[in-house]
C-alpha cells in the first residue's frame, strides 16, 4: 500500500529550478520535492509521498498519523532509508 507520510519541513532549497527542501518524519530527514506546495513556509507540515509533497497539514493531525503509522510498524522501509544515508 502506498501512503503519504507527514512531516515537518526544516529547510528549502532550489535544486535544478525545482523548489526542493528537507522533511523530518520525527527525527528521519529525507529530501523533498515542494513543487505541488510552492506557498511552502519553514515549520510548516506537509504529507510527502514517493518524493513528493502533495499538500499541507496542521501540526496536531501530522503527529496522529504519524503514531497511528508507528504503531501499526508501517514506518520500516523510511527508518532503513535513513539508515543507508
Amino acid at each position: 500500500m502506498c501512503l503519504a507520510i507527514p512531516g515537518k519541513v526544516v529547510e528549502i532549497f532550489y535544486e535544478n529550478g525545482l523548489k526542493m527542501g528537507k522533511v523530518d518524519f520525527d527525527g528521519i530527514t529525507r529530501k523533498a520535492c515542494f513543487e505541488y506546495v510552492p506557498d511552502i513556509q519553514l515549520g510548516d507540515y506537509v504529507l510527502v509521498h514517493v518524493g513528493f509533497a502533495l499538500g499541507k497539514v496542521d501540526e496536531e493531525e501530522a503527529k496522529k498519523v504519524f503514531e497511528f503509522l508507528d504503531q501499526m510498524n508501517e514506518l520500516g522501509e523510511l527508518r532503513t532509508l535513513q539508515e543507508d544515508n
